[in-house]
């Protein structure tokens, strides 16, 4: 399984922090955000990586270089303008294809924020993404934020709002809609 990390984002929410460095080499515990993240996409199976950069991309080279890219095969996705989330993406469509027979689909591959830390089973949401023959499958948490998605009594994505109080956005008619 293959899997893109988002690190390209100049780190603001971590300022001062990442003044002097990208978010992505930011330590929690003595371990860069970008070793964690790396560490437990391989104890889930991920051998094959792409990761996004931007601010301080360098820094991430030369880290990932002096750590012997922890084993896996990793490759380097330069953003000279940041692209945002879909626009990143889709700059790495071509690593993430699969290249081998897989019942002629594409394969599923893991897109993972580098400063996100969780405990997920990724294991578990892999078996159920796999179970469900899912288009995508999400790990959300509820929380307070300015941007909303809206799910329908069977978990599925029908739309987003972007404040609390402002109309949602629909993108399919559902029942029972909650953030």
């Amino acid at each position: 399984m293959k899997a893109m990390i988002l690190a390209a984002g100049l780190g603001t929410r971590l300022r001062p922090l990442t003044d002097d460095r990208p978010k992505a080499l930011v330590e929690v515990g003595g371990r860069t955000l970008l070793e964690i993240t790396l560490s437990r996409l391989r104890a889930f199976g991920v051998r094959e990586v792409i990761i996004n950069v931007h601010h301080f991309a360098d820094m991430i080279v030369d880290y990932l270089k002096a750590n012997n890219n922890f084993g896996m095969r990793i490759e380097i996705s330069r953003e000279e303008v940041l692209l945002d989330t879909g626009g990143g993406l889709k700059k790495a469509a071509t690593f993430l294809k699969y290249s081998g027979g897989h019942s002629g689909k594409d394969a599923p591959f893991i897109l993972h924020n580098v400063d996100v830390l969780s405990t997920i089973d990724i294991g578990r949401m892999r078996q159920f993404h796999h179970e469900t023959q899912a288009l995508a499958t999400l790990a959300v948490q509820e929380r307070e934020t300015s941007r909303y998605l809206l799910f329908d009594e069977q978990r599925q994505l029908c739309g987003r709002r972007t404040d609390r109080d402002e109309a949602p956005e629909r993108v399919r008619a559902a029942q029972g809609v909650h953030a």
